[in-house]
């Protein structure tokens, strides 16, 4: 009697396939609902271009952020420089390729950073109440009660300049917000029918905040995250501004529009196409956070 050892696998990979196409499905139904806002197809793709421009600056820069050419100085856009030169001769569209690196960097650590941790403390108050709510939302007022750019400067100035302590002193003053959100969702929630359910069924508190009120909440969350992005973006670029951020000769857009206000009224471009860089990427971001709340929060519809 021959056995078929491909006759077991057959349905795993049926089932496989089946779990693929309806992923699929669901991908280009969540684009196809983003991109029938103007607004956010218009964000989405600023984003989506934004990234490809990071991931491919060395093929698109056209000359080096960082080579200094003094005979060059402060040319206007023309074809060799299409947005014009910078005091030492460098080229503007070359660091603003380059700078979107660093923006990215900036943003994405953040949010990576800050999600979980406002997250984990929101819902942690949310469900337990009492003391533990007592305690960490007045931990959380502290931090609201301030301009985020301000502590953040002050973050910055007791660390010390450099990316690494701009998205610290920025993960430290972004996370409240997401904290307070996470905790009016858990509390709208833990009184629910299915929580008492699961609670009689014997789940502990770790298994139904992880399995349970914790996807409930992440659509708010990831939303709430989106939009902080572009706060996140004139933060960094304001401490880069102060010369606390990324520090020369790094292509960051807040330190170019920095070095470049000595002679922002006879040449306009050494500050203007930066800070039009901040606006459009920080607008981007706020349109694609508005559809995904469009698309991810049913109470919206």
């Amino acid at each position: 009697m021959t056995v078929s050892l491909d006759t077991p696998l057959q349905p795993v990979r049926s089932e496989g396939r089946q779990r693929l196409a309806r992923m699929a499905r669901r991908s280009f139904g969540f684009v196809g609902q983003m991109a029938r806002n103007p607004l956010t197809a218009i964000g989405g793709g600023i984003i989506l271009l934004l990234l490809i421009v990071a991931a491919f600056a060395p093929w698109i820069a056209p000359y080096n952020p960082l080579v200094q050419d003094l005979n060059n100085a402060l040319v206007a856009p023309n074809a060799q420089h299409w947005f014009g030169t910078d005091e030492f001769g460098r080229d503007i569209f070359s660091r603003l390729v380059y700078g979107s690196r660093i923006t990215l960097y900036i943003v994405l650590l953040v949010s990576v950073t800050v999600g979980p941790l406002g997250l984990l403390l929101g819902v942690t108050a949310g469900y337990f109440g009492g003391k533990v709510d007592a305690v960490l939302m007045r931990v959380t007022d502290i931090f609201i009660s301030f301009p985020s750019l301000v502590l953040a400067l002050a973050f910055v100035a007791a660390l010390g300049p450099g990316l690494e302590h701009v998205v610290i002193a920025i993960t430290i003053t972004a996370w409240s917000p997401i904290a307070r959100l996470a905790r009016a969702e858990t509390l709208s929630l833990r009184q629910a029918d299915f929580i008492s359910a699961v609670r009689l069924q014997g789940a502990s508190p770790v298994r139904v905040l992880w399995r349970h009120i914790v996807p409930l909440c992440l659509p708010s969350v990831i939303i709430r995250i989106t939009m902080n992005m572009a706060g996140i973006i004139l933060t960094a670029a304001g401490l880069g501004f102060l010369g606390l951020g990324a520090q020369p000769p790094e292509p960051e857009w807040g330190a170019m529009i920095s070095s470049g206000r000595t002679y922002m009224m006879e040449c306009w471009w050494v500050v203007t196409i930066p800070g039009l860089a901040i606006l459009i990427n920080s607008l981007a971001f706020n349109f694609l956070g508005d559809g995904l709340r469009d698309i991810l929060d049913p109470r919206s519809n």
